[in-house]
Order: structure tokens, then sequence, then C-alpha cells
């Protein structure tokens, strides 16, 4: 069976948003996709609200002291004193993570103490003292351990569950649509890229609106829990996640489309999908395993199936120059007008061939 010869562009236009409607309503009709998106939310809602006031509520910072510096940390609220002999045995408290910080004289300080801390001062300890003292840090640090861990999976398990939930989705629709010969009605009206774009389209809407509302979600939880420093530092990359996401769900989203066409049951999506799914998982466990390793980082905001995770992290961290995310997204958006010219070659030979699973290498064969 052959396909239909392409409308004009008014009509080709006006078929693409007709699929692309079909699309959405399918899922937002769908218990199962309404259920796990509202769960998805909820979780993040709980986890941006326990973590605020996680921060907005720590425990009481551990301080080491001498003898002439105790009186004043000790009228210093949250704090508890440890009273050492001198400057040698509180830097040795330090390095051990004994305490978080020690206050000792130093005849150089205007105030007359200095505060030494492993990698970043007590927040705390410097707004309770009566004059910010010097600082000495024994190794620096631009962002908290704790902090910088939960951005890097944060970023990253969300690009896993919407990419995967919505590229799945994609490529289980055109088996769906084999299988029932529904395919087959569609493509007498409307040639197969038409139906290719508005199945992208529609998917990559439902996908925006998500991370949307997980960033909407992420914003108001650091609101409510008085976390402003926190929200100035993730505004702009959260704001590059989203525009990264938006490319990279569309150049996964025209691969899982031309997957899905290579076979005829949903019994074997599972070996065109493969590839693809570890493309996808790959960008989380890298945060998780390497997330410190700026070179690891440098590489993953490059590549373009990791550059929506690793781009938006290294802006957060303050590791990337104002020109490479927008290098990095002249990449990824080339890629991704290739992938979809592939993906169209694909599909168009592919979505009408039932029976025997089509290889990859068969459906890019010149005819």
């Amino acid at each position: 069976m052959t396909t239909a010869a392409p409308t004009s562009t008014p009509r080709g236009f006006q078929n693409v948003w007709l699929v692309a409607e079909r699309e959405v309503g399918s899922k937002l009709r769908s218990r199962a996709f309404v259920i796990s998106t509202v769960i998805t939310l909820l979780i993040a809602l709980a986890a941006v609200i326990w973590g605020g006031f996680s921060a907005g509520n720590p425990s009481a910072t551990q301080v080491a002291v001498t003898s002439s510096t105790a009186a004043a940390v000790q009228k210093v609220p949250g704090v508890e004193v440890t009273q050492v002999a001198d400057r040698d045995a509180a830097e040795a408290l330090v390095r051990s993570g004994e305490v978080s910080a020690a206050v000792v004289d130093d005849a150089s300080s205007p105030t007359g103490v200095v505060v030494i801390a492993e990698d970043s001062p007590p927040t705390s300890l410097l707004m309770g003292l009566s004059e910010s003292p010097s600082v000495v840090l024994l190794d620096p640090a631009t962002v908290d351990f704790a902090l910088r861990y939960f951005v890097s999976i944060g970023f990253g398990i969300v690009f896993l569950l919407a990419a995967s939930l919505f590229g799945g989705t994609i490529a289980q629709s055109v088996v769906e649509e084999k299988q029932t010969r529904v395919v087959e009605l569609l493509l007498s009206a409307m040639p197969a890229r038409t139906l290719l774009a508005g199945k992208i389209i529609g998917n990559t809407i439902l996908a925006m609106a998500q991370i949307l509302l997980l960033a909407t979600i992420a914003v108001v939880g650091l609101i409510v829990t008085g976390q402003s420093e926190v929200l100035q530092g993730l505004g702009a990359p959260i704001a590059w996640f989203a525009i990264f996401f938006l490319f990279g769900f569309v150049l996964l989203a025209s691969l899982f489309a031309a997957a899905g066409s290579l076979v005829s049951r949903m019994e074997d999506i599972g070996s065109t999908t493969a590839p693809l799914t570890m493309l996808i998982m790959a960008p989380y466990f890298l945060v998780i395993f390497a997330g410190d390793n700026p070179v690891v980082l440098t590489v993953m905001s490059y590549v373009p199936f990791s550059a929506p995770v690793g781009m938006p992290l290294r802006l957060y961290l303050g590791e990337a120059q104002w020109w490479e995310p927008i290098l990095s997204l002249v990449i990824l958006i080339a890629t991704c007008v290739a992938a979809i010219v592939l993906a169209a070659k694909i599909y168009e030979r592919s979505i009408l061939r039932m029976g025997a699973r089509v290889s990859w290498r068969e459906a890019l064969k010149t005819p």
C-alpha cells in the first residue's frame, strides 16, 4: 500500500496538529498516565518542601574554640562548643570532620579572631558573631556538597523519567497503530512524515508541560520554605534545562518513533528501543557516580544525549563560560535536525512493513 501524495502546506500543517491533538488527547484520557504524572508531581513537591524545611532547621553547628574565644562563640545560637588548647588542635578537629569550624585568635584580623573551615564557613556562625571575622578556607568549594548532589540528582532523574515515559509511549503508539492497521487509514489521508511530526509535537507538548509544572513546584517550594538564595542560584540553570530538554526530547522522540516502526508486535519493541533507553539512563548514572568530576561534566555538556543534564548542572556550579551553553545548544539542535531526517526515512520505509522485525540497516538501505 502506498502513501498518499503530500497535500498543500496549510493542509499539511492542519494534519500535523490533528495528529498532535490526537496524541495529547489519548494520553490525557489514559488513567495510568494521569496517575503517574500526579504521583511524580506530588513526590517532587514533597521533596522540595522537605529539603527546604530541613535546610531551614539545621542541627547545631559543632565549633572548636580556645579559652580566649569561647565567650564570643557561646553567644551564637545553634552552636555547640568544643574547647581546645590552641589553633593547631582546632585545625586538626576541622580536618578530621569532628567540628564544622573553629574560632581562634588572630592578631592580623580586624576582629581579633579568625574562622577556620574545611570547604565553606557555617553561615549561622558568621551571622551570629557580632562582626564578620576573616575566613580561612582550607579547601574552598563554590557550592555546598549536599546541595550540589541533590541538584545533580534532580536534573538527572527529571530527564530520565520524562524522556523514558514519553519516549516509550511514542514507540508503543506506533506499534499499536501497526497492529490494528489504523496506520493504513491514517496514511491514506496524509504523508508518513506528517504523521510522524504530529506524534513528536503532541508528545513534546505534554513532556514540556510536565517539565514546566515540575519547575513551578520547585520555585514555589523554595519560596515557601524561605530558600531565596538557593532559588537565585537555580533560576538560570532551570531555564536552560527547559530549553535543552525541549530539543533533547524532540531528538529522542523522533528516534523512539523510528524504533517503534521497525517492529509489528509489542513483544518485540524492547529489542529496538533498548539502545535509546540506555542513552537516557546514562546521564542519570553519570551524575550519580561522576558528578564531582569536572572533566566528565564537561564532556556530558557537549554530548547531545546528555547535554540537557550536563550543561545546566555546570551552569549551576559556575563551571561553564557564558558561550558554552550556546555552543552546546547549537550542537544539540544540529543533531536534532539530523535525527529527525534519519527517523523520517526509517519511519517511511518501515511503518507499513508487517511481520518480521526490520533492522536499522535494512530500513536505512537505499531502495
